[in-house]
């Protein structure tokens, strides 16, 4: 009996992860992995600062379904086949073993993203996973029954299944192959990016604030002024704008509409997020009173970073050399505004490192979240970003790999 053949275009995390499974639960199969450029799982090696940040120890489908701005609802009946837990479990099988932070991120305990990369390597050669590097794919034709591959170097493969997971592509152009199956395309958009404050003139300096760069915030509210768009979290200054959890969550959230005002757009931060400007005048008064010998400059009553504090005391004209008992009504006035409303107006974005997703892809009403299959065409299949799935930063991401191309192992495993 001849072996039927599974080729996944893509070697990041889904592609490997549909690749090695499905070679696992159907020995007869022969499966390859075909990569356009030189370099394996590059993602999952630069993630979480070169540690990989594999999934999110949240345990409630539900729940973690809602950290995906786009495929909540496809990612919610997937979950129920391959979940947060199974993929701990998979990889504690195969001897890796993972650690949770604080705020819910997995890791390796090695806290090398090398230890992912070995695991996933290592399964494929246990499966004999065949893996073709350097090998972009030109088109992909259904013919009688077979896949016919070609590659940039005029090669062509056949196959009897074909599972796409090649990662999230910034322009529409890029999808033309996949179109010509008959599927079509969300507008692929930046998500998961940083906002940019106005650069200075020639000789002139941007933004104040920047010079606090490396300044980070616990604990944040921004909103983007003029829309229902507002994140809660830490906050990171940088030496070009704003980064940090809250802001990477906003960008995803706001991924199309900021698209649309071509990433200029006001934003407003609350620096003290249980606090309102009433509750906060009423602080004030008894700080008054508490420490009323102090400097302001000397006593920060709110534990935010000391040159933040220095910085807004500047940006409100406060006089920091007064006591506490001495603020006139018009200077706190004007600081409490800024500690809960200080606004700022973004003109463009960053590209956040290894954490970029893109928003767009596979439109999901053209794909089956129970099997990956396509609706359009028998055998072919998706996994990963290049579905219209992008989740929040934290690892949840690298869940939707796991699980869609889990899912499609699954599938194609099981089909004779």
């Amino acid at each position: 009996m001849v072996s039927k053949q599974l080729v996944v275009i893509g070697g990041g995390a889904a592609g490997f992860f549909c690749a090695v499974n499905a070679a696992r639960m159907n020995p007869a199969l022969k499966v390859t992995i075909v990569e356009k450029t030189g370099k394996l799982l590059s993602k999952v090696k630069v993630s979480g600062g070169g540690r990989c940040n594999l999934t999110h120890a949240c345990f409630e489908i539900p729940e973690l379904s809602r950290r995906y701005p786009r495929g909540q609802h496809f990612v919610k009946k997937a979950f129920h086949q391959f979940f947060t837990t199974d993929t701990v479990q998979w990889f504690e099988e195969r001897g890796v073993k993972l650690k949770t932070e604080a705020d819910g991120r997995v890791f390796p305990l090695t806290d090398s993203s090398q230890t992912i990369i070995d695991c996933l390597l290592k399964e494929a050669s246990r499966y004999q996973v065949g893996i073709t590097v350097k090998s972009e794919v030109k088109s992909l034709k259904y013919d009688n029954g077979k896949f016919i591959i070609e590659l940039s170097d005029s090669r062509h493969l056949a196959s009897d299944f074909v599972c796409i997971a090649c990662g999230g592509y910034s322009k529409s152009l890029m999808f033309e192959w996949i179109k010509n199956l008959g599927h079509s395309i969300e507008e692929p958009v930046p998500s998961l990016f940083t906002f940019n404050l106005p650069a200075g003139q020639a000789g002139m300096p941007g933004n104040p604030i920047t010079k606090l760069m490396g300044v980070s915030v616990e604990n944040v509210r921004v909103k983007i002024t003029g829309t229902k768009l507002e994140q809660e979290g830490p906050l990171l200054i940088t030496h070009w704008g704003l980064s940090g959890p809250c802001v990477l969550k906003l960008s995803a959230w706001g991924a199309r509409e900021l698209k649309e005002r071509n990433w200029k757009f006001g934003i407003s931060i609350s620096w003290l997020p249980h606090y309102n400007e009433q509750q906060l005048a009423e602080k004030f008064q008894s700080l008054r009173f508490d420490m009323a010998a102090q400097k302001i400059i000397n006593k920060n009553p709110f534990g935010l970073p000391q040159r933040l504090w220095e910085y807004l005391l500047a940006f409100s004209d406060v006089n920091a050399e007064r006591r506490w008992a001495d603020l006139p009504s018009k200077e706190q006035n004007r600081l409490t505004r800024n500690l809960c409303n200080c606004t700022f107006e973004i003109k463009g974005k960053t590209t956040f490192k290894e954490e970029f997703v893109t928003a767009g892809g596979i439109k999901l009403n053209e794909v089956d979240p129970n099997t990956m299959m396509s609706k359009k065409m028998p055998n072919l299949f998706f996994a990963g970003e290049i579905l219209d799935v992008d989740g929040v930063t934290g690892g949840f991401n690298f869940q939707h790999a796991w699980t869609s191309g889990f899912i499609a192992a699954k599938s194609i495993a099981a089909t004779q």
